[in-house]
């Protein structure tokens, strides 16, 4: 398996960058994960949502462009939810984060612990909370 790459772009930007990625190009900023494609993502978007008290919302990773099939765009539900990670307190319920990030990590074929799964959640946390409807940018992803 290869890897999926997270990252904030406007929508040209992330159509250009998904060229320079099909052709091998290196990361650039975003969040590089080995081993998982965008169906881990969108698991961890339902966990996250289930975290925020926010489930059920749509989570689901949509087509952006025909010029790629390898790039997705995350809905906004997601992204709040995502974003929410940072800050989120909740009476009784500890660490949202650390919970999402080990539940992600439990799930079936994971490549990866809690303790990386935990890295990762913060980082994509911290991308969705980057995100800027003033400025045009989303939070894409691109897999292999």
């Amino acid at each position: 398996m290869g890897f999926t790459e997270i990252f904030v772009a406007t929508h040209s930007e992330a159509l250009k960058r998904a060229a320079d990625l099909e052709s091998g190009a290196a990361a650039a900023a975003g969040v590089r994960i080995p081993g998982i494609s965008d169906f881990e993502i969108e698991q961890l978007g339902d966990l996250a949502g289930a975290a925020v008290h926010a489930a059920g919302a749509d989570y689901e990773l949509a087509m952006v462009d025909v010029a790629s099939d390898s790039l997705l765009g995350v809905p906004p539900a997601m992204v709040r939810a995502l974003a929410e990670l940072v800050s989120y307190e909740s009476e009784g319920e500890g660490n949202v984060l650390d919970d999402v990030a080990e539940r992600w990590a439990a799930e079936d074929d994971m490549p990866f612990g809690a303790a990386e799964a935990r890295k990762y959640v913060q980082q994509l946390a911290e991308l969705a909370e980057s995100v800027d409807e003033n400025s045009r940018t989303g939070l894409y992803v691109w897999s292999s």
